[in-house]
């Protein structure tokens, strides 16, 4: 049958051939098989571009050179330019051009200037093997592989590692490189001319020495584009302007718009080109804003800031300024918005916001303001002063540091870490009683971004409550993005809040629009023209560290100052450093309406106008006023009582004492006596109680008590000057204005104060018992201890 005798034909022809085909095979195995993996294993440059695809920093590869990632496509003008320079029929040949090697070797064997007749393809495998040398051997080999690359690759992506790869003198490698180097520009913003320079340099890269060789180069751009006008490319108004075009000089330095991000992105993403959220005319504005404020800055020896924008409803950086542009003397690599430093009073408004989540204080409910010891602890307000009793929203606007402390202690230590921690302020690393109630003062540490990451997540969630419905998302406090096209997962809506209600923030950021600060300078009422924003400043102790953060509902802005060696100086506060720099920034940024108000999550409440609590029937003046739900938890006003008075309405008088027909009732505004003794010197409309009427006695609670020494306050005496003994001031603060005060030390008489009672006292280390008697006989007692300033 014929087809048993093609068989047997073919077994014979295979036997007969079999080395050659063994060959054959050998050789088309070793084709398919010639190209590596990945053609090109070098380095590449860490670049970084703005959120409209601007290059805004780089950083060079490991190996020294300026070799950009890949392109995404080639620009079409330096397309046409390269291949009718290099390869005009790089679309038509199979990885090499057979006419082009033949008319390349005649013009070697004739002529002493040397023809290359390679392909782009063909140069793509060269480059790739790092230019073995010009051999025929190596034209063969490049040859072989370049025609399996025609295989595996298309022409677009052949032509793409051409232009990705091409050295262009120095150490500049890459179209793109080139075009940021040597004309300043994107690849894709190049003109005829400069493409066309590009185009001829992969040629003879050699010619790119400033000042020489330039007539060689412009001659050879000038004729390419001649051909370009001749192919009809380009018209002949384009190919004149394109003649005059200046050629490239000296490499250019690369855009540094934000250093300190292009280094943090070359830490987590070396070699690789990110697009960032950065909005680049912003970015623009903060650098110059940075070197304004630096220069301000610099007479009182502070060197360093940071300022970071967040949008807050993606949670993307929209500007970077990790220092100033101090030089490194002063450390200006350091990207402050990283490193921790002390919070100051930057974390209050959470502890307000708890508070005000729970039901513990009403927005404008009255706060203690008076000298304190907590276990030794003796918190200070900035200015060293004390208003006995101020509204909590006050006292959060102002910053005063002793009202935080007596609230962060009422709240709970322990309770109010555990809150910080599920806001992600990873930073805060040690148990809570590492930090103690100096927490809310600047015991501890985070940085610029987690705080600002932190007061963004605030306005997020009130944002979010207020246009889905009422509901929350689980995951608001994670962390930001820089990446533009990262999209943050902040969970599915639910009912429950994540930390907080959005009463509670809404109620917070009421408090912090307000102006006056907390350092005392009445110079900052100009704010009130910018548009409204919540913000906080902050000063750690020393004076090392200044913030000011603040947030809008589209954005949230945080800004440090100081020295980054820790160094502190007088007048480096929040509001005089950092405050400036914030509105400076505020300014810059497109205007924002106020947060909405979340009426889901507030509630009506009757309050007492005066000590800000839900209201008693002994409130003289009430109001409504809309408090976050949990309001109505709170207890009533107990600042407000009823007294009764003689038929003159001056005195107060009691059943025992005084007819009851003839008394008559009055609602009353009272504070304890310590709360009073401050309250009065900045409240002098404040009405103390009336005295009692001759014959009528208090059964009232104690009206008088110590103001120093404080209760479980050591007295310390100075050692320096060899004396045993040392005189200190005992102080009492009386509810009655022209009360008696007889003083004693271990029942021993010192003396009698009236109205004003103070009493010097020469006194020796020791345990004592201080006690005080009123003319009305009451008493009041408390154990004192008196130490060298040298014991523990």
């Amino acid at each position: 049958m014929a087809w048993i005798k093609n068989i047997a034909t073919l077994r014979n022809t295979l036997a007969k051939h079999k080395i050659k085909i063994s060959v054959l095979g050998a050789i088309l195995v070793l084709w398919l098989f010639c190209l590596p993996k990945k053609l090109f294993e070098d380095p590449t440059s860490t670049v970084v571009n703005s959120s409209d695809g601007i290059l805004i920093g780089a950083r060079i590869a490991d190996d020294g050179q300026w070799r950009f990632p890949q392109l995404d496509s080639v620009p079409k003008r330096f397309e046409e330019c390269i291949l009718l320079f290099e390869d005009e029929y790089f679309y038509r040949h199979p990885g090499f051009n057979p006419i082009s090697i033949v008319k390349a070797i005649g013009h070697n064997l004739t002529k002493k200037n040397r023809r290359g007749g390679s392909t782009i393809t063909q140069q793509v495998i060269r480059l790739s093997r790092k230019n073995r040398g010009r051999t025929y051997w190596e034209k063969c080999i490049e040859i072989f592989m370049a025609t399996r690359l025609e295989l595996g690759y298309s022409k677009e992506e052949i032509l793409n590692l051409y232009a990705s790869h091409t050295p262009y003198g120095g150490n500049v490698v890459g179209l793109e490189t080139a075009a940021w180097r040597y004309f300043g520009l994107p690849a894709h913003e190049l003109s005829w001319g400069q493409s066309a320079a590009l185009a001829i340099l992969p040629n003879a890269p050699s010619l790119i020495f400033p000042g020489r060789n330039e007539q060689v180069l412009l001659d050879k751009r000038n004729r390419l584009l001649q051909k370009l006008r001749d192919k009809g490319v380009i018209d002949e108004t384009t190919y004149e302007l394109a003649l005059e075009e200046p050629l490239p000089q000296k490499p250019m330095p690369l855009p540094d718009v934000a250093p300190h991000l292009t280094e943090r992105i070359r830490n987590e993403h070396p070699g690789q080109r990110i697009t960032t959220s950065i909005e680049r005319p912003l970015q623009n504005r903060l650098n110059l804003l940075a070197e304004r404020h630096y220069q301000q800055l610099k007479s009182n020896e502070i060197h360093n800031l940071a300022i970071l924008v967040l949008d807050v409803e993606t949670r993307k950086v929209l500007g970077y300024v990790g220092n100033s542009p101090s030089g490194k003397d002063h450390a200006n690599y350091v990207d402050i918005i990283t490193k921790n430093r002390s919070t100051g009073s930057t974390l209050k408004p959470f502890l307000f916001a708890s508070l005000l989540d729970e039901g513990i204080v009403l927005p404008h409910s009255l706060v203690e303001d008076v000298p304190t010891v907590i276990n030794g602890y003796h918190p200070q307000n900035f200015d060293k002063k004390h208003v006995g009793a101020v509204p909590a929203s006050r006292a959060l606007s102002r910053s005063l540091n002793v009202p935080a402390v007596r609230l962060l202690r009422e709240y709970g230590l322990q309770k109010f870490y555990n809150k910080l921690k599920k806001m992600n302020l990873e930073s805060l690393d040690r148990p809570s009683s590492y930090y103690g109630l100096s927490l809310i003062l600047g015991g501890a540490e985070s940085s610029l971004w987690e705080v600002t990451q932190t007061y963004a997540a605030l306005a997020s969630t009130l944002n979010y409550f207020v246009d889905h419905s009422s509901t929350y998302r689980p995951t608001e406090f994670l962390e930001p993005s820089y990446l533009l096209e990262d999209k943050l997962d902040f969970g599915e809506q639910q009912f429950d809040p994540p930390i907080f209600g959005a009463g509670a923030i809404y109620g917070t950021f009421q408090s912090m629009m307000e102006v006056n600060r907390p350092e005392g300078s009445e110079n900052w009422q100009f704010f009130d023209s910018s548009q409204p924003i919540a913000w906080k400043t902050g000063t750690s102790f020393g004076f090392k560290d200044a913030w000011a953060v603040g947030t809008t509902p589209k954005y949230t802005i945080g800004v440090w100052v100081g020295n980054a060696d820790g160094e502190g100086r007088p007048g480096l506060t929040g509001i005089t450093a950092a405050a400036p720099i914030l509105f400076d920034v505020l300014d810059a940024l497109p205007y924002s309406n106020w947060f909405q108000e979340p009426f889901d999550d507030l509630t009506e409440l009757e309050v007492c106008t005066q000590s800000g609590y839900r209201a008693s029937v002994y409130c003289n003046e009430t109001q409504k006023e809309y408090v976050p739900t949990h309001g109505t938890r709170s207890g009533p006003c107990t600042y407000h009582q009823q007294i009764f008075l003689d038929d003159s309405e001056q005195f107060r008088v009691h059943s025992d004492c005084y007819p009851l027909e003839d008394m008559v009732a009055q609602n009353w505004f009272v504070l304890p006596p310590v709360l009073e003794y401050y309250y009065t010197t900045s409240h002098p409309n404040y009405a103390p109680l009336p005295p009692y009427l001759d014959g009528c006695s208090s059964m009232e609670s104690q009206p008088m008590d110590f103001l120093y020494p404080k209760r479980n306050e050591t007295i310390l005496l100075p050692k320096d000057l060899g004396n045993t003994t040392s005189d200190i001031v005992l102080k009492l603060a009386h509810q009655q204005s022209n009360a008696i005060v007889y003083w004693y030390l271990d029942e021993t008489y010192l003396g009698k104060t009236e109205n004003f009672h103070e009493l010097i006292l020469d006194i020796k280390p020791g345990d004592y018992v201080l006690s005080a008697t009123d003319h009305l006989g009451n008493r009041l007692e408390q154990s004192i201890q008196v130490r060298l300033a040298s014991e523990n």
